[in-house]
């Protein structure tokens, strides 16, 4: 791999995200940005795949509190 992107690449990505992806964007106090990249990283995870990670947890437990 190391190879360039090419804009083909660039091409097929962005048609794939226009299909399978929504956009999220999110507003945060000023210079945590920084800091909440930096904790996704120790926990080996990208900033987003993190934020998608703790509101599945999030949802999963508010659905088994509302089933009790």
């Amino acid at each position: 791999m190391g190879g360039k992107y090419t804009d083909a690449q660039k091409r097929a990505t962005a048609k794939y995200k226009a299909v399978a992806r929504d956009k999220l964007t999110l507003d945060v106090p000023k210079g945590n940005k920084a800091r909440y990249k930096s904790h996704a990283e120790r926990r080996g995870k990208s900033l987003t795949a993190l934020i998608v990670d703790l509101l599945e947890q999030d949802i999963q437990n508010a659905d088994n509190e509302n089933k009790e």
